[in-house]
């Protein structure tokens, strides 16, 4: 068990710089706090945006505006609108 805190802080995401990842379509746009066992992610996708390799970890997911479809390696899918988590 990870006894490390979080501290209290408000975050000012204009200030977090974006860095530019592409996809094997399109281009995803990341935000990244990074904390001890922990990252915290604003990430803006382009239109067609498809990505290049399947992500084994856990992820927590909310919408901010628009609509993305999340593809599982075993073929499920589910669509996210705003407000969605």
């Amino acid at each position: 068990m990870n006894d490390k805190n979080i501290p209290f802080q408000t975050i000012d995401w204009s200030k977090i710089p974006k860095t530019e990842h592409k996809g094997e379509t399109g281009i995803a746009y990341w935000q990244t706090l990074q904390f001890d066992g922990l990252r915290i992610r604003i990430v803006e996708y382009s239109e067609g945006y498809h990505a290049d390799h399947w992500c084994e970890k856990g992820h927590i997911v909310y919408c901010l505006e628009g609509e993305v479809v999340n593809e599982q390696k075993d073929g499920s899918s589910s669509i996210l609108t705003k407000g969605n988590l």
